[in-house]
């Protein structure tokens, strides 16, 4: 049923003469709308303040940091020496190439100076971020599948996808990312925001979702293929995802230690910017 589906969308969402919309783009359009919107909810509930424009700019800032992290990100890790050698390529997003690990870099730099410009606490702008990501997940893994790729190894098992059209099978491994980084990851954080009074300790957020982000990653990668140009570190496991995914796992640990004993209560915009 999977390789029928897969077979049977385009990439293209549609085009107007030279100018094509790609279900990839538009997975990123409503990545940063739904993360946004997730952020100015939680926000609100956890009655902090937060306008919907500073929201929208926050958006902004995120959107600049993830794009530019996420290629550069790609460029470093998945390259191979590529990038380095045509620097002009680095440019050529079209051509494919985002990393999840640059992107959180990059997110990470824009969300430090979004803090330090308006006086919010880093930890409570990450953890409200990190509540909305796992949305942009989803629609980023399953245009992932759209596009054919960052599939799995070959399979027999019954929701095999033809990807090459030549007959095998493989994991469609971006959707099992899909369900496990996006919808899990979201109803988790969901499930732990409903305690309200007071809130949860700022980082709290964070660090569980690095935590399961990085489980969930290194346990997918034992089914995808890694990267042509890079294969494997430890003969026939050992990917670059596990490997950049292993600090998160511990940095999320360290962080929930260091929120549940810190309990840092989380705090919006100061006053005078409200």
């Amino acid at each position: 049923m999977l390789n029928e589906i897969y077979h049977s969308i385009d990439p293209v969402l549609f085009a107007i003469g030279p100018l094509s919309v790609r279900w990839y783009g538009l997975a990123y359009v409503m990545g940063f709308i739904g993360a946004g919107f997730v952020a100015y909810l939680y926000a609100r509930h956890w009655k902090l303040r937060f306008t919907p424009y500073d929201t929208l700019v926050f958006v902004c800032y995120c959107a600049f940091g993830i794009i530019i992290g996420a290629r550069l990100g790609y460029c470093l890790f998945y390259g191979d020496g590529y990038y380095l050698a045509h620097p002009l390529e680095i440019f050529a997003v079209a051509n494919g190439g985002m990393s999840f690990h640059g992107g959180l870099i990059g997110i990470v730099i824009a969300g430090f100076i979004y803090a330090r410009v308006y006086g919010v606490p880093f930890l409570t702008l990450a953890d409200l971020v990190s509540c909305g990501v796992p949305l942009g997940l989803f629609f980023g893994r399953c245009a992932n599948f759209v596009n054919g790729e960052l599939y799995g190894a070959p399979t027999n098992l019954p929701i095999g996808v033809d990807f090459l059209g030549t007959g095998v099978m493989y994991h469609p491994s971006q959707l099992y990312e899909a369900l496990l980084e996006g919808l899990v990851i979201f109803l988790v954080l969901f499930a732990l925001s409903r305690k309200n009074d007071p809130p949860r300790p700022r980082g709290f957020f964070l660090g569980t979702f690095l935590l399961l982000y990085g489980i969930f990653r290194i346990l997918v990668e034992f089914v995808r293929l890694p990267d042509v140009q890079i294969g494997y570190f430890f003969g026939t496991w050992g990917t670059m995802g596990q490997l950049l995914s292993l600090p998160m796992v511990i940095a999320g640990i360290c962080l929930l230690v260091w929120s549940c004993t810190r309990k840092a209560p989380q705090r919006g915009l100061p006053a005078d910017r409200a």
